[in-house]
């Protein structure tokens, strides 16, 4: 299989590795980035190529591991690169499944979201086949094979789980770390401790991400709101809230 990788990131990097170690045939990576330094130190990573962005190469396979903002300019240009597939890795669904159908739309099409941070891996991956096919399937199969949970989603669903478990979880623990004091250790409870835990490993990210998630997805209006039902309620009224929130 000979591969495209747009976009030389943690991600890009992630999917080329994966692909190259787990797949039962040879595998041909080519890394292409805005980049070029940044490709090329990719490709001397995972053993493959850099190629320059306007390649007028095609290969087997695209995929496009970009900011989910770029991801369908993305798509539009370098879809015509794949002969037998396109698939994406960029974190949103909806955008890129309705730019692959429109692009590729001869060619497979598969969107992937692996749902941790690469030095986390394996874990939990969101696949939305838009279009089947051999090659996916060996891309899925290889993703399997190196211990990934894969399970299918539709756009509409991925991208609404995404606004609660990404937009509205993220906003919530920022929103905790930017309220928070700094208090004695010995005053820490098991709840804030977890807190400060959860506020580390978000600030351990990259910054443009989040902030990727937050234009992407609803949901952190929903969280200032409820913050704000907390804050104005009486006895009653909070009572009501817990109730509610704890039972979900």
């Amino acid at each position: 299989m000979n591969v495209l990788v747009v976009g030389a990131g943690a991600m890009g990097r992630w999917f080329a590795r994966t692909l190259a170690t787990n797949t039962t045939g040879e595998v041909a990576v080519a890394f292409a980035d805005a980049d070029p330094d940044a490709a090329g130190a990719a490709a001397d990573t995972e053993w493959g190529r850099a190629v320059p962005l306007d390649t007028d190469e095609t290969f087997d396979a695209v995929c496009v591991a970009v900011p989910m903002p770029a991801a369908a300019d993305a798509i539009e240009t370098h879809a015509d690169r794949a002969t037998r597939a396109v698939l994406d890795v960029t974190g949103s669904a909806a955008g890129p499944v309705t730019a692959m159908r429109t692009h590729a739309p001869d060619c497979e099409r598969v969107s992937l979201h692996p749902l941790f941070a690469p030095e986390n891996a394996p874990g939990n991956v969101a696949v939305v086949v838009d279009e089947p096919g051999p090659v996916t399937d060996d891309v899925r199969a290889a993703l399997a094979a190196a211990g990934n949970h894969c399970f299918e989603t539709t756009p509409a669903e991925h991208d609404r789980a995404m606004e609660t478990v990404q937009s509205r979880a993220h906003a919530a623990i920022l929103a905790f770390g930017l309220a928070a004091r700094d208090v004695p250790d010995a005053f820490q409870t098991p709840v804030s401790d977890a807190l400060f835990d959860l506020v580390e490993q978000v600030g351990g990210g990259d910054p443009r991400v989040y902030a990727d998630i937050q234009a992407t997805f609803d949901g952190a209006d929903d969280v200032a709101a409820a913050a704000r039902d907390i804050a104005a309620a009486d006895t009653e009224t909070f009572a009501d809230l817990y109730r509610e929130a704890t039972d979900r």
